[in-house]
């Protein structure tokens, strides 16, 4: 049975909400970060990064978020949570899978984890990285507000929806305590209500019990 690494909230949302789209059985492996089981030998011996989520199918041990939804997408091509190979579409899905996890990403982790860019005790620091980021970021969300309202669909890359989508909300959601959240744009508000509407979502967010607001 694939089992699934996560921690409430963390990088694990969009292949949780993966696995629910997809009806496969899973377990849910709970590593409590509060305590430190991320830095545990046991867990670095699954992810030597000390990261969340891993996840462990079979004899495969796999981490980062990205690979982690290509492998189910790929592993489960039925469910069509992803375009054909080959298309043009399929391209424009990787460009979006790997522009969330590369470029926006790491953009909101500055913003929620600054102290790591800075010296310790930096205050002042931590403080200019914190701004920069939100202010980075917001223009980052904006291009997804762009893409929703230039093609008109209901989903990130037009009218089918994909495995891109529960990797959006996850990072929109990370915005939900920043002065001008993912919610508050003309298009992605509406598309992050149209995400928390189904209903592999809401089983994933009880699942993980996570507290409004939950974008």
């Amino acid at each position: 049975m694939i089992r699934l690494h996560y921690y409430p909230g963390n990088a694990n949302l969009a292949p949780h909400v993966l696995l629910e789209e997809l009806g496969v059985p899973y377990e849910l492996v709970y590593v409590d970060r509060e305590r430190g089981a991320h830095k545990t030998p046991e867990y670095l011996a699954l992810n030597p990064n000390g990261s969340i989520p891993v996840l462990v199918d079979g004899e495969l041990v796999l981490y980062e978020t990205a690979a982690i939804c290509l492998h189910l997408v790929d592993r489960h091509p039925q469910a069509e949570l992803a375009p054909a190979l080959g298309s043009p579409e399929r391209a424009h899905f990787y460009k979006w899978l790997v522009w969330l996890g590369n470029t926006l990403q790491p953009m909101v982790m500055h913003h929620v984890y600054p102290e790591r860019m800075v010296n310790e005790g930096n205050v002042d620091g931590v403080a200019q990285v914190k701004a920069r980021a939100e202010a980075r970021v917001g223009e980052l969300l904006k291009q997804i507000d762009r893409q929703l309202q230039g093609h008109g669909g209901s989903w990130l890359l037009g009218q089918h929806y994909t495995a891109v989508d529960p990797y959006a909300l996850m990072l929109c959601r990370w915005t939900r305590r920043f002065g001008r959240p993912a919610r508050s744009l003309p298009h992605v508000g509406p598309y992050l209500e149209r995400m928390l509407a189904r209903a592999a979502v809401q089983r994933a967010y009880e699942q993980e019990k996570l507290a409004r607001p939950w974008v």
